[in-house]
């Protein structure tokens, strides 16, 4: 069926972090079709993403095929490749190849896992890990049976105070035992000596990453960090394109990958992820997992699931499912099984 809409907006989310989050932020897009059938995406980008969806995306994809979706894909990576391989161009690109893979699957009647892997078991239960701040959020995530734990470190300041950082790290380790996953953001605030530093000084705790030590461009400091970092490295948050990750993996830079299915290109780009990472041998654990987009991908894909607890305050999509005792499954509908009302 023929493109015959491509619509955007930036919904309100009360409660949103007062940075480029909320000024740079979520978009859902629709596309319609000439049948009367509708698909939502959500990208991000703020109004500058609206803008490119309403003008360029728009009077690039009407008229054309929606089931072509790779193909389509690609034709807006290279229309926008001038300015576009990078940043808010592909965010909002995103939330475009999402709304197309919905379609997709509201089209065939089918789950957009379902389309991704046929044997997919859409009621298995897939663990949840939760971001925690202090001792009392740990206790609390483990009442609400989580998997694992991401601790949020940005309190011990730039460079970090590592004793007191390291010792956070081992109460938390007594708090959780021995099986439960510990992992670390540090936000893109380190450097290379700091990341070090932190990394020999929690070796000890089991740690399983430090996530985005360095800010995500310096990508000599991560090469030394993967050579010599105690404790894995993690990152690809903001990154874009499978181009970008080509990247990342060919030059040995992170340990695993963390792309964000709304910012990184889509759900095409993921699969591309996933491709990739197979044949390099790392692991994938996108960013907002058990959000009802990048979900389906690691339901379908992922041989070592975990899904990263969604944000609180996006709130407009409704469908979506939700974490019950830490862990977290697929709906039956068709497409990504939820919907927004524009």
């Amino acid at each position: 069926m023929k493109i015959t809409d491509v619509r955007a907006v930036q919904p309100e989310t009360p409660d949103s972090p007062n940075d480029w989050r909320t000024q740079l932020g979520q978009i859902v897009v629709k596309v319609t079709t000439s049948d009367g059938l509708s698909g939502i995406g959500v990208g991000g980008g703020g109004l500058a993403g609206v803008h490119i969806i309403e003008t360029v995306l728009r009077d690039l994809l009407l008229g054309r095929d929606s089931q072509d979706v790779e193909n389509l894909h690609q034709l807006m990576v290279d229309h926008t490749i001038f300015y576009g391989r990078k940043g808010v161009t592909v965010m909002a690109l995103s939330g475009v190849d999402l709304a197309l893979w919905d379609l997709r699957g509201r089209r065939t009647g089918l789950p957009v896992a379902k389309l991704l892997n046929a044997d997919v078991d859409l009621t298995r239960q897939i663990p949840t890990y939760v971001t925690v701040f202090d001792e009392q959020d740990t206790r609390d995530a483990l009442d609400n049976g989580v998997h694992a734990i991401k601790l949020h470190v940005e309190r011990f300041g730039f460079p970090p105070d590592v004793p007191a950082l390291a010792q956070f790290v081992q109460q938390v380790r007594k708090i959780v035992g021995a099986e439960t996953e510990i992992m670390m953001d540090a936000f893109g605030e380190w450097d290379v000596a700091s990341t070090l530093a932190v990394a020999d000084a929690v070796q000890p705790f089991n740690v399983a990453w430090i996530e985005e030590p360095v800010p995500p461009d310096r990508f000599d400091d991560y090469s030394h960090l993967m050579k010599v970092s105690p404790v894995p490295i993690a990152g690809g948050e903001h990154e874009y394109l499978k181009e970008g990750f080509e990247f990342l993996i060919q030059n040995k830079l992170h340990k695993i990958l963390q792309p964000d299915i709304n910012w990184c290109g889509g759900m095409t780009t993921l699969v591309q992820i996933y491709e990739l990472a197979s044949e390099a041998n790392l692991q994938v654990c996108p960013h907002r997992g058990s959000e009802p987009y990048a979900l389906h991908a690691i339901a379908a894909l992922d041989p070592r699931p975990l899904a990263e607890s969604g944000r609180t305050w996006f709130k407009c999509l409704t469908g979506a499912p939700e974490i019950e005792s830490g862990k977290i499954s697929l709906c039956n509908r068709p497409g990504f099984g939820i919907d927004f009302e524009f």
